[in-house]
């Protein structure tokens, strides 16, 4: 099986590459990414010796180069995105050319090439929010997200993966494309940018910084460790319908401020560091997923309990302090050992 994965030297997309080689002996991966700021080659420094790995420094919004990339392609997994909500409040067009325009290239191009499977990788995001609830207090009944919920984006981020989730869904039902969609909730674990929540408060806390945190902090989020995430992509790819969305979240509400006071309590650091900010436009109150679905369908569930994930998490920042030392500095944009195998 030949697997693109586009956005491959990103968080998750570099977790999934390593995930793939490491789990299916047979697989053949073709890594496309950009290498903008987000992109970081040495994410992939295990693998890139790797024979079945290949690497494409290229644009998904040039077909050219994407069609080149499908070739030999069973399965397309769609990752490529510009993703940080803070960004895309600022300066926005980045976030439609890529996340719109970029996706439409390769939807195009997987259906002129016949493509056998095209997992588009979506964020529960665009659903919008939901009525705030305190995550301490067990409550079954309380309000989740399904695959049926409307889409009510809330950022111009979450607007631009909503536009493509409903471009991918067209192709499906116009084109006869083999679409899957997946929507995750809040992803952390191993070579995660640090401008994210958890590795910016790891980080800050290690240099011993102050640690910032939006408004009251009790925004809710569902955690699902990037791992568990993988492992649901792959599923979708083998057992998804097509013309499906699949749910994957980690069972984890936490208020961003119980999030950052894990942290340091697996740091033995106090809390004292926290402060807090003014808050984010348009900041969703909260997020959580009801993933039944997934377990249905695919046989999925997360792995992880929050508690640890956030201790190797952790841990793993403390292990790897060049590689997130370089991504602060800016160092990796200009990579050590030079890029990537193609």
């Amino acid at each position: 099986m030949r697997y693109l994965v586009t956005g491959g030297a990103g968080f998750i997309g570099a977790n999934l590459v390593r995930h793939l080689l490491e789990s299916r002996p047979d697989a053949e991966v073709v890594c496309l990414d950009l290498l903008t700021y987000a992109g970081n080659v040495e994410s992939l420094a295990e693998v890139e010796r790797e024979p079945r790995f290949h690497f494409i420094e290229g644009d998904i919004c040039d077909g050219a180069t994407v069609r080149a990339a499908l070739v030999g392609a069973d399965v397309v997994l769609h990752l490529a995105a510009e993703s940080h909500v803070d960004r895309s409040i600022v300066a926005d067009a980045p976030f439609v050319r890529t996340n719109v325009v970029g996706t439409h290239t390769l939807l195009a191009a997987a259906l002129e090439a016949r493509t056998a499977r095209f997992v588009h990788v979506s964020t529960d995001e665009v659903y919008g929010t939901l009525p705030w609830r305190d995550p301490a207090v067990a409550d079954p009944s309380a309000p989740r997200f399904t695959e049926d919920t409307p889409l009510d984006p809330r950022s111009p981020y979450a607007a631009t993966k909503a536009a493509a989730d409903h471009l991918a869904l067209a192709y499906h039902t116009t084109h006869g494309l083999d679409v899957v969609v997946t929507r995750a909730s809040n992803n952390y674990g191993p070579y995660q940018f640090p401008e994210k929540l958890i590795p910016l408060m790891i980080t800050h806390a290690l240099e011993d910084r102050p640690l910032p945190l939006y408004g009251d902090g009790l925004h809710v989020r569902d955690w699902l460790h990037v791992g568990d995430h993988c492992r649901g992509l792959l599923a979708a790819a083998a057992r998804g319908r097509p013309g499906r969305v699949y749910n994957f979240g980690g069972a984890a509400e936490r208020t961003n401020l119980e999030v950052v006071r894990r942290i340091l309590a697996a740091m033995d650091k106090h809390d004292a560091r926290i402060e807090h900010v003014a808050d984010r436009k348009g900041h969703d109150r909260r997020y959580a997923m009801d993933f039944g679905r997934a377990e249905a369908e695919l046989g999925w569930t997360p792995a992880h309990s929050f508690d640890a994930g956030i201790e190797e998490t952790v841990r793993w920042y403390l292990e790897h302090e060049p590689w997130w030392r370089r991504v602060v500095s800016g160092e990796y944009r200009h990579p050590i050992s030079g890029e990537a195998s193609s």
